[in-house]
């Protein structure tokens, strides 16, 4: 169906798809893509078929799951920058990415692997996070909280790269929280 003619979900139907994509970022999140889709509707108190119905693949599932995040991750920044001064919302978004993106680079390589090209689908999204980013970037610098040579290209490579190293961490808070402020203090003007 295409999205001109496509008709909004019934309640029912809404609560569904909603519950089946919590479930399935919970899941995917803490126990890898790997889970089967039965699983999945099993925990959320549906049937295999009301899965598919929403999401006809995994693939399209996985997909929806992180299209999801990125959707959740530009409106909590849009809120911090609206909420905090300049250099607390920069910091605070950019913890929010790390944590929101747990599980991320396993989600790209299965749709990677079923020939799913995840980065066109999140493509809208990730444009807008990085038009958050600039801009909280841009506010923290005027403030003087961040180095004023970082550019948006170094601050999305220092987000990948810092998001990479707490996967390998695993779950441990004090050596997650080591992390940030060793990366924080290297944003910090000298």
């Amino acid at each position: 169906m295409s999205g001109a003619t496509e008709r909004p979900l019934r309640a029912d139907a809404a609560r569904n798809r909603a519950k089946l994509l919590d479930v399935a970022t919970e899941v995917f999140t803490t126990r890898g893509v790997g889970v089967p889709t039965e699983e999945i509707a099993r925990a959320a108190g549906v049937g295999v078929g009301t899965l598919f119905r929403h999401f006809p693949t995994k693939e399209a599932l996985l997909e929806a799951v992180m299209v999801r995040r990125l959707e959740a991750i530009a409106t909590r920044t849009a809120q911090l920058a609206a909420e905090l001064e300049p250099a607390d919302a920069f910091f605070a978004c950019f913890r929010l990415v790390i944590e929101q993106s747990a599980g991320k680079n396993e989600f790209a390589q299965a749709l990677a692997a079923a020939g799913v090209d995840a980065h066109a689908a999140l493509q809208q999204s990730s444009a807008t996070i990085q038009t958050h980013l600039a801009a909280l970037l841009d506010g923290a610098q005027r403030a003087g909280a961040v180095r004023p040579e970082l550019g948006l290209p170094e601050l999305i490579a220092l987000l990948v790269g810092t998001s990479t190293t707490m996967e390998h961490l695993g779950a441990d808070p004090a050596a997650r929280q080591r992390i940030f402020d060793v990366v924080f203090d290297g944003l910090r003007p000298r």
